[in-house]
């Protein structure tokens, strides 16, 4: 018997009772998006457990895997992909629901979770995300904190931002656009160390960045400027931190332009010689970038971006 002709030994009962429940589907597809069951749970609002055990349920109805763990973490069997889709139609029929009974409302809702690197998360990211929050109050954000690379692992967030160069192998980057590094460092820092001339100046002097050993994306550290080694160093893993140490006159630092320009006592420091432009990617993996929340937020934080690329490039 072809598999889509319908068995007319039974009845509409017996036929619904062997469907998969499109609850289990809708925490499927956010697996698919996700890549770990605890994330699926925090978003949920429910436990690792149950979340397994909806899993199983689901998997007994299809009568085969939908996942498959591997190095990366879960990831989607030919069944599972084929349920994803299913789950995508369900959550797609269920947002025009929701706008119909809501006399036309914003169909963008739930949670989108996201991890950007420090400086350019709280000035750039978080002003996107709060005037999108604005036009479509039923999106939910959590946002995290992290100075790293791309993940090759599921990471448990829907969307990364990130810095430098974008090594992506099952999941799509998107360039949201660059920004520039310079040295700086405190008027009275200066006044008594003396302003560095040429780059062999600065190994008189104390550096401030990233700490090296627990940096992973290297194009922020010292060791990739090529610049002498310094005296002496602070490294912090935020960036926050190492502008406050350059204003307090900890040393000279590798700063962040837009973080930085125009503010009273950050002077530039050999800024005709010595500056280093990152580029700044937003990376999800193909099950992400099919949710209309995910699309809206990557396209409101190229828009910041794009619109305020001066201060980018400043």
């Amino acid at each position: 018997m072809h598999p889509c002709t319908p068995w007319r030994g039974g009845t509409a009962l017996d036929t619904a009772s062997r469907l998969p429940s499109p609850d289990d589907l809708l925490i499927l597809l956010t697996v698919a998006r996700l890549g770990r069951f605890t994330a699926v749970a925090e978003t949920l609002g429910t436990t690792h457990t149950t979340i397994s055990r909806r899993i199983i349920a689901l998997e007994k109805q299809l009568g085969g895997r939908t996942l498959s763990r591997t190095p990366r973490g879960w990831e989607l069997t030919a069944l599972g992909a084929q349920a994803v889709r299913a789950a995508e139609s369900i959550e797609e029929s269920l947002g025009a629901l929701r706008c119909a009974l809501a006399d036309n409302a914003d169909p963008l809702a739930g949670v989108v979770r996201i991890s950007t690197v420090d400086g350019f998360g709280s000035e750039f990211v978080t002003p996107a995300l709060v005037k999108l929050q604005a036009s479509h109050p039923n999106i939910s954000v959590e946002m995290f904190s992290a100075t790293r690379k791309v993940s090759q692992n599921r990471s448990g967030v829907d969307l990364e931002v990130v810095v430098g160069h974008a090594d992506v192998r099952t999941a799509h980057a998107i360039l949201l656009g660059h920004y520039v590094l310079r040295l700086y460092a405190a008027e009275g820092y200066l006044r008594r160390h003396g302003t560095p001339q040429v780059p062999a100046d600065l190994a008189r002097h104390c550096f401030v960045s990233y700490v090296e050993s627990a940096l992973l994306v290297e194009e922020l550290g010292h060791r990739s400027t090529g610049l002498p080694d310094p005296r002496s160093s602070f490294q912090a893993t935020s960036i926050f931190a190492q502008v406050e140490a350059v204003r307090r006159e900890a040393g000279v630092g590798l700063l962040p332009n837009f973080m930085v320009a125009g503010r009273d006592g950050f002077v530039p420091v050999l800024a005709d010689s010595f500056e280093r432009r990152l580029t700044i990617w937003a990376v999800a993996r193909p099950e992400a970038l099919r949710s209309a929340r995910v699309q809206a937020v990557i396209e409101a934080i190229h828009a910041e971006a794009a619109a305020r690329q001066e201060h980018l490039d400043f």
